[in-house]
């Protein structure tokens, strides 16, 4: 019966979680044919879905809009919306807390929220990161409380998320998708439904080998940004090395071989957290991760380390950094997105206006954001403001920037992106040895 609903795309999807997995989701769902019902505990994130307005940049007000008159796509703060649901998807945040350890309670909150209104053939997907063993050791136990056995009542997966945000090439439907099931009949139901919205689907033995693989991703992400960061350091102690100049020439090699850059850190949900649930259940097993928590240590130094070469820029200049005025471009955690979650650009603006008399920022995706319960905002690009600031900080390297402009007028400028590429005696880079 359940196949049959799936085949014929009359099964209703619940997603509990309508943020940045949770709604481009539900859109693929939609476009897929599926009748959509979103839960999210945000009353003005439901409200603004419900008129079809998106608060995403990956997510088209036009086309939700479009959905949602259709009746294909609604929203609600109710978790009794889930009875009606063939199929439910777990995507809500999977943060660390103060002691960088992992916080699922929000998993755990919804799954409770799922098991009050199980049903025989509901098909439950967590696609939230998290450690190994979470979909079998937190989430299962609580849904076989019901009396449902796992695998012939209901079916329990784990499809871990691939979304990356601003991403025009790749999207939900043209990148692969790994799905383990709890059982056989778990991974066969989980894989069925995706296949008639993504075009590639990987099962793998278990919850718990998907669960590794999406750490292993982001890891392996993590770890080379850390490399290719300490080799900028290096390079500007050594001195006549352009560490931009080594990874051209690094990449032209064809095999072995390929290219990150260096940056004011690591941002987003997933790459600055996933070390830290990694190595948190890898304690469990009497096993510690070095390597990887070192990484992460090294890209959490990065905003520090970019604020000493903007006072040392400041120096050599001649200026004195308690009287500087600053201008940070690009708030965002990477390029052309609205993104700040957990954002390298946060936290250079947070060090450096203890150090200096004024920090201010521009970014064309983000027009204001919260700064100690006070509302701060994005200052109009001009000349005439660039030529007041005593420096001007490229954190993230927008498309939208017309770097030649922002040359001519700066007085001096530190590029952490590589983002002018014109050689001038103004721009100070990282990772340029002098």
């Amino acid at each position: 019966m359940q196949k049959r609903l799936i085949s014929k795309k009359e099964a209703k999807v619940g997603i509990i979680g309508l943020g940045y997995v949770g709604l481009p989701l539900a859109l693929e769902i939609a476009r897929a044919g599926f009748k959509v019902i979103g839960i999210d505990i945000d009353k003005k994130r439901v409200a603004m879905i419900n008129r079809g307005i998106s608060f995403i940049s990956d997510v088209d007000s036009k086309e939700l809009k479009y959905f949602v008159s259709r009746d294909r796509i609604k929203s609600s703060t109710s978790y009794a919306k889930l009875r009606d649901c063939d199929i439910i998807i777990i995507c809500v945040p999977t943060p660390i807390n103060i002691n960088k350890e992992p916080d699922l309670s929000a998993v755990v909150e919804c799954t409770h929220g799922i098991r009050n209104y199980l049903k025989k053939g509901q098909l439950i997907i967590l696609k939230s990161t998290t450690y190994p063993e979470t979909t079998e050791g937190v989430i299962l136990p609580i849904l076989k409380s019901s009396g449902l056995k796992v695998g012939k009542d209901f079916f329990l997966a784990f499809c871990p998320e691939r979304i990356d945000p601003g991403n025009k090439k790749y999207g939900i439907a043209n990148t692969p998708v790994v799905v383990g099931g709890v059982t056989k009949n778990c991974t066969r139901m989980a894989t069925l439904f995706y296949r008639q919205f993504v075009n590639s689907v990987f099962p793998v033995s278990s919850p718990k080998v998907a669960e590794m693989t999406k750490l292993l991703e982001n890891t392996f992400r993590n770890v080379n940004i850390a490399l290719v960061n300490e080799f900028a350091q290096l390079c500007e102690r050594i001195g006549g090395i352009d560490i931009w100049e080594v990874i051209d020439a690094a990449k032209t090699k064809p095999f072995g071989y390929m290219p990150f850059y260096p940056g004011p850190g690591v941002g987003g949900h997933c790459i600055p957290i996933d070390p830290y649930y990694l190595s948190w259940k890898a304690r469990e097993y009497d096993f510690h991760t070095a390597f990887i928590e070192l990484s992460a240590r090294i890209n959490e130094e990065m905003p520090y380390f970019v604020v000493n070469k903007i006072i040392d820029a400041l120096g050599k200049s001649g200026r004195c950094s308690g009287q500087a005025k600053i201008l940070l471009l690009g708030m965002a955690f990477k390029k052309d997105i609205s993104d700040l979650r957990h954002s390298p650009s946060l936290k250079v603006y947070q060090i450096l206006k203890a150090r200096v008399q004024k920090v201010l920022y521009n970014d064309p995706y983000i027009p204001e954001l919260r700064d100690d319960n006070k509302i701060i905002r994005s200052v109009a690009l001009t000349a005439k403001l660039l030529k007041k600031m005593d420096a001007v900080v490229i954190l993230t390297n927008h498309s939208k920037y017309d770097y030649d402009f922002i040359a001519r007028h700066s007085r001096l400028i530190i590029d952490t992106r590589n983002a002018v590429k014109k050689q001038n005696r103004k721009v100070v880079k990282l990772g340029l040895g002098r």
